[in-house]
């Protein structure tokens, strides 16, 4: 009895729902409505990922030679770089994962003043390196977590070629090795993993209408530990201007 009687209001309940008339849904030039700017649902494909990217670079240099000749020129302090890097999201399964080809490019710069030859002391000129790393990549990103449950989390990972630009320089000109100019180019591999805070949650009217209005799928801040290795691929002719660190910043899906 006791269930008979929950059960009655709950069934005059969904009558009384039923005769509720319905109301359209959909996105016009104001944003979404009926329902559409509240829900968060994903109105627009979903296709690219762009992120701005920050964080420390220390070349390994001093990793694949005898001493510490970045060290005892540049010194411990911490150098930073920034980029940004743009994925194509190819092969897609909605509310589950990602997968494509993503490329990047940074730029880091290293000064301190030139160690005089004799090893007395330090000139008055300065001496710099200057690295512009690019990176070729397999992204494969998670968004199963994020799409599905109420933890706005998604996992990425990434894999592929690396190459770098390097120059050296010493007051106004180009440092010289032997009478040739110190510059070159690098290459081998990278790899990263990562985990993405989507923001969407914040405000989801907001977050809906900005993907009505210029097709935001998702924006967020992400943290990943980015591993470079431009040796060359062990050869002995290319310096290591790879690196090993953290990198953060922000990312928009669109």
């Amino acid at each position: 009895m006791k269930f008979v009687a929950w059960l009655l209001p709950l069934a005059s309940l969904a009558a009384a729902l039923s005769t509720v008339p319905a109301h359209a849904q959909g996105v016009d030039e104001f944003g979404p409505y009926g329902g559409l700017e509240n829900a968060g649902h994903l109105r627009t494909p979903q296709e690219v990922a762009i992120e701005i990217r920050f964080g420390h670079y220390r070349p390994d240099i001093d990793a694949a030679l005898p001493g510490t000749p970045y060290r005892d020129i540049f010194g411990r302090d911490k150098r930073w770089q920034v980029g940004a890097e743009l994925d194509w999201q190819v092969l897609r399964l909605p509310r589950t994962l990602s997968f494509g080809p993503g490329i990047g490019f940074g730029y880091t710069h290293s000064s301190a003043k030139a160690p005089l030859a004799d090893g007395s002391g330090f000139s008055a000129q300065d001496t710099t390196l200057n690295v512009l790393p690019f990176h070729l990549v397999g992204v494969l990103r998670l968004d199963a977590l994020a799409d599905r449950t109420p933890v706005p989390l998604a996992p990425y990972a990434k894999l592929g070629f690396g190459y770098a630009l390097w120059w050296s320089g010493i007051g106004e000109g180009t440092s010289r090795v032997d009478g040739d100019a110190a510059r070159d180019n690098s290459y081998g591999y990278v790899f990263a993993l990562g985990l993405l805070a989507r923001l969407d949650w914040l405000d989801p009217q907001d977050a809906a209408a900005a993907d009505a209005a210029i097709g935001l799928n998702h924006s967020g801040l992400f943290i990943e530990w980015f591993k470079s290795d431009l040796s060359g691929f062990g050869s002995n002719d290319k310096m290591q201007v790879g690196t090993s660190t953290w990198v953060a910043g922000l990312t928009l899906e669109m």
